[in-house]
């Protein structure tokens, strides 16, 4: 279950601004949160519950906890009284004390105590409402989280997840809410995220370094980007710049090269064979991926999952360097150890696309073309810098002029063998009007990105190299 807020107060702030409805706004939002987790491979939840659809059930639990003694309404609102739940502050290890001394709380002489939190708030002028008990109003952020969860997954449940930023309030406060109300544990394992860098500094946009899912994946493939996030743990930050994801590139590359490798050598990826065989590559890949297991059984480290991931890749390599193409029996030693390898892979989820080893490189050859444009509209060479977008939008790839360069959006990346075939009809054409430096240079940035150039009487051939 992964439920979504479509009313808060930022929503609504938000929707005042833009001059639009909260909820409709807060739909938008939710159809394009679906598009990048689409992209990234991420599979949808059982059910998405929103907080609109679950108002009577949200009251219904309002009313008990102030039947309880946990809540008490004053001129419209609710709160929750923290003091009544001996155990608050037992997930962020906080004291009452502390709390009262450090945490942000708004000054409201109406509450009994600073800390103590809202689970209904009266209508403001403009704002989404209800009718309910205390008059109209909406829920408190907290309270939603706690009704929608038990509900669907029962008063007690396995797996909370969530940035660490949300353990303090937001978590606390739903473990003494649906707590105090069903007198239960509310769940047995939290799963906190740490936090995004970018370049080693926090992100935001105070410091100019904030930056959408799209424009990452505007550079850089989807299972790349995948990858990245699932090598690190889940709960250490998460550094953000284009070293680290080239880096992530080549290594993710180096596995897709396996399993290319392995097609190879058995006829197609839907070889598989029920003969029963022993060999030491089978032996290896059922040690690593109990292995692998494990890691992930290890609070779902995937960082080092992932590196018995790489030893079973470097085995398969290996074997393939060393067998016989015409022996059945390697034949089925590989396949057996391919299929481990291909399950382990589709755990992660890193997988995605394995048609070609340049399918990878779509984007740095693309970033070749934008630099060529660029480089012909400051030369004053329109005809260039034309030519070269016409190219990109018969590909349905837009181009986004910014201060400091551009950059390009497309739905589905453009096979390289169309985008490769382009440049080499263009080096020729440098050289058949003499624009020899230009067309060097070409030679020379494709050469930086995994692809060869050569001249041939039939005209200009091109290869990618492995890396």
């Amino acid at each position: 279950m992964q439920n979504f807020t479509d009313v808060d107060d930022k929503i609504i702030n938000r929707a005042r601004e833009e001059g639009d409805d909260p909820i409709k706004l807060a739909e938008h939002y939710i159809h394009e949160y679906f598009i990048d987790a689409d992209a990234l491979g991420i599979n949808r939840a059982d059910i998405h519950p929103r907080v609109s659809e679950h108002i009577p059930q949200i009251i219904a639990v309002i009313e008990g906890l102030i039947a309880k003694g946990y809540a008490y309404e004053v001129d419209g609102d609710v709160y929750f009284r923290v003091k009544s739940f001996p155990e608050y502050g037992k997930l962020s290890g906080r004291s009452l004390d502390d709390m009262l001394a450090g945490a942000r709380v708004e000054i409201d002489e109406r509450k009994e105590a600073p800390v103590d939190f809202a689970l209904w708030k009266q209508a403001k002028p403009g704002e989404p409402y209800w009718g309910s008990p205390w008059g109209a109003g909406r829920p408190g952020w907290h309270i939603e989280c706690s009704v929608m969860s038990t509900q669907y997954l029962g008063e007690t449940f396995d797996i909370h997840g969530g940035g660490a930023d949300l353990i303090f309030p937001h978590h606390e406060n739903e473990i003494a809410q649906a707590e105090a109300y069903t007198g239960k544990p509310f769940v047995n394992y939290w799963m906190h995220n740490g936090f995004i860098t970018v370049n080693s500094e926090k992100m935001s946009k105070s410091l100019g370094n904030f930056f959408i899912l799209r424009d990452i994946l505007a550079r850089f493939p989807q299972d790349v980007v995948r990858y990245y996030l699932i090598a690190t743990h889940y709960r250490s930050p998460l550094d953000f710049d284009d070293g680290k994801l080239e880096e992530a590139r080549k290594a993710l590359g180096r596995l897709k090269t396996t399993m290319l490798l392995a097609e190879e050598f058995l006829g197609g990826t839907e070889f598989r064979t029920t003969a029963v065989v022993e060999a030491e590559l089978i032996t290896r890949g059922m040690e690593l991926q109990e292995k692998f297991i494990g890691a992930m059984d290890d609070d779902f480290n995937s960082a080092k999952a992932l590196g018995y991931l790489f030893e079973l890749s470097h085995q398969i390599n290996a074997f393939i360097a060393g067998a016989d193409y015409n022996r059945e029996t390697d034949k089925a030693i590989l396949g057996q150890a391919v299929e481990i390898f291909h399950n382990l892979g589709g755990v992660l989820g890193i997988f995605m696309d394995t048609k070609t080893v340049g399918q990878h490189r779509v984007d740095d050859v693309l970033s070749i073309i934008l630099d060529m444009r660029d480089g012909a509209r400051q030369d004053k060479n329109y005809a260039l810098a034309d030519s070269l977008r016409d190219f990109l939008n018969h590909h349905h790839i837009k181009v986004e002029d910014k201060a400091n360069g551009s950059q390009v959006r497309y739905e589905k990346a453009p096979e390289i063998d169309e985008i490769l075939n382009f440049l080499s009809a263009l080096r020729q054409n440098f050289k058949v009007n003499k624009e020899y430096e230009r067309a060097d240079r070409l030679r020379e940035e494709l050469k930086n990105a995994g692809v060869t150039l050569k001249d041939t009487k039939e005209g200009v051939r091109w290869k990618i190299v492995d890396t």
